[in-house]
C-alpha cells in the first residue's frame, strides 16, 4: 500500500489495523514457541551441559539430547513452513505488485527513487531469511556449530541494525 498507492497508505493502515496485525505476530510466535518449549521439556540430555554456543538455540540442544528428536523436529518443520515459508511468500508477492508499479512510472528519476526504497529492505529481508533458513531448514546431521553460531549472530543482530 505505502508504495503502490501511497495516498491511500493512512486511509488503509490506521492504527487499530496497525495494532491488530503487531498483536496477532505476537501471538503466533509466543504458540510457536511454547508448542516446541514444551516438546523439548520432554528430552533428556546425556551429553555435556555445557552448550557451545552464543544462545540457548534449537540446534545445538538437539545435538545434546539423547531422547528421539524426530517428532520435535517434524513440529519444528511444520512450524518453520508457517512462521517462515508463508510470510515470505507474502512478501514476495508484494513485491512484485511493487516491481509491476514502479515499472509503470514514467520518470527515471522516480523509478530510482523508488528501487533504492525497496532495494535497502529487499536486502535486509534476503539477509534474515537467508540466515534463517541456513540454521533452521537444514538436516541435524548436517549442522555446523560454527555456521550456526554466525548465522545466529547476522540475522539478531546485525539484520536490526541494517
Amino acid at each position: 500500500v505505502a508504495i503502490c498507492l501511497p495516498l491511500h497508505y493512512t486511509m488503509v493502515m490506521k492504527p487499530r489495523c496497525c495494532l491488530m496485525l503487531v498483536a496477532a505476530s505476537w501471538l503466533c510466535s509466543h504458540c510457536l514457541a511454547f508448542s516446541l518449549t514444551l516438546l523439548m521439556t520432554q528430552f533428556s540430555f546425556c551429553a555435556s551441559h555445557s552448550i557451545q554456543h552464543f544462545f540457548c538455540d534449537v540446534p545445538p540442544l538437539l545435538k545434546l539430547a539423547c531422547s528421539d528428536t524426530h517428532i520435535f523436529q517434524v513440529t519444528m518443520l511444520t512450524e518453520g513452513v508457517l512462521s517462515g515459508v508463508i510470510p515470505l511468500t507474502c512478501v514476495l508477492v508484494s513485491y512484485a505488485h511493487i516491481m509491476h508499479t514502479i515499472l509503470r512510472i514514467p520518470s527515471a528519476g522516480g523509478k530510482h527513487k523508488v528501487f533504492s526504497t525497496c532495494g535497502s529492505h529487499l536486502s535486509v529481508v534476503t539477509l534474515f531469511y537467508g540466515t534463517l533458513f541456513l540454521v533452521y531448514f537444514q538436516p541435524s546431521s548436517s549442522y555446523s556449530a560454527d555456521t550456526g553460531m554466525v548465522a545466529c549472530v547476522v540475522y539478531t543482530m546485525v539484520t536490526p541494525m541494517v
